[in-house]
Parts: C-alpha cells; structure tokens; sequence
C-alpha cells in the first residue's frame, strides 16, 4: 500500500533539491564574502597614491620608520598624518597629488586608506610574531619597494599558510635581513633554515600546524 501520494513524493523531491540548491548557493556566497579582495597582482586604488617604489625603493626610507609597530604589535600600523608631515611640510609642499593629505592634517577631511590585505575574522594573524621568528616583510607582502602602487602579492589561504607553517626553513632569515626586500634565500637555505630554526626556537610543526595556533 503506497502511503504518499505520487504528487506528493514529487512535491517531497522538488522540495529536497529545492533545500540543497540554497545549501550549495549558501556555500558558494559564503566562499565569496569570505574571500579576499583585491585580487592578486591588481593595484589597490587610494585616495592619495602612495609609492612603495619612491620612499622604499629610491629613498631608501626603512618599513619600521612608518609601520612602528610591527617589531611589537599583531598589526603593523598605519602611520600618522604627522608621520607623513613630517617631510613632506618641506617637501611637494603644494603637489596637487597630495592635497587630500594636507587638509586631512589641517582637520578638514578624513583620509581613509582601502585595505590591501584583510583577514576573514576567525583567522588570527600576528606581524610581531613572525618577524621576532625569523620572517621576512617580502616574504608575504612581496617587493614592494619596487611597487609603485601597492599590490596583494600573497593568496593568504589556509595552504598557503599552512604550506610554511610546515615547512619554515625555506623562508627563514638572518636577523639583520629581515627588512631586506632584496634578500634571496641562498643555495645552501636548507641548512641554513635548519640553523636559524634552532636559533630563533621555532615549536614543533605539530604545534605550528594546530588549528588553535590561527583560529583562536
């Protein structure tokens, strides 16, 4: 004895598909919201078109001279308006290009500057950490003292993470290089990164490897 009816089993099953077609739509929204932007290689627009190339590259100007705290802090920092002032209250004092600076210091404007990395929330990333371990800037933010505006060099997906969390001999350098954008791992970083691995006193990759070392 049949206990539904043929129109409702079809109901029944239309309903099913109906219920894993907004699962899979959820998925896939929730994979895009969480993604990030901008992509890779693409040059992030702001308000004042700031160059890595011309303060890094040509002047010489260090990353801890505006990022002040990535020495000590999860975040490297945004530098003040008075940072910026500092030279440039003698220098292109009257370029058009950095108008919204200088009434964004004189209080008549906000400056915002767009993100170019930007973590979902349930990833906890730490700048201080891997500098005092042996990480250097280029490492994932790539040469931006050769960029004269700032691009996302790194995916910053869990593999991609994970892939030197497994594996840090391959990215780790000397003390001295680590604000080096120019620095290359040598021929022989194997034994080098074995070395520093023990200098810097790295934990196990059983613990850099754990969930709750990222995702507290």
């Amino acid at each position: 004895m049949q206990v539904f009816s043929p129109g409702l089993v079809l109901a029944l099953k239309i309903g099913a598909l109906g219920a894993l077609a907004a699962v899979v739509a959820g998925l896939f929204l929730w994979r895009r919201y969480i993604a990030l932007e901008p992509a890779m290689g693409d040059p992030v627009v702001q308000v004042v078109p700031f160059s890595h190339k011309h303060h890094v590259g040509d002047d010489g100007i260090d990353c801890r001279y505006c990022h002040t705290s990535v020495g000590h802090s999860a975040f490297a920092g945004i530098p003040p308006l008075s940072t910026c002032m500092t030279c440039h209250s003698q220098l292109f004092t009257t370029a058009p290009v950095l108008a919204p600076l200088r009434a964004a210091f004189a209080g008549e404007r906000t400056l915002s500057w767009n993100r170019v990395y930007e973590l979902p929330d349930f990833v906890y990333f730490d700048h201080s950490i891997h500098i005092a371990k042996g990480i250097g800037c280029s490492s994932c933010h790539g040469r931006v003292d050769q960029m004269p505006l700032t691009e996302r060099q790194a995916p910053l997906t869990m593999q991609w993470c994970l892939g030197c969390h497994k594996d840090p001999e391959q990215q780790l350098r000397p003390p001295t290089q680590i604000f080096n954008m120019s620095w290359r791992p040598p021929a022989n970083q194997r034994e080098l990164g074995h070395r520093l691995r023990l200098f810097y006193h790295l934990h196990s990759t059983r613990l850099l490897t754990s969930c709750s070392t990222c995702h507290h």
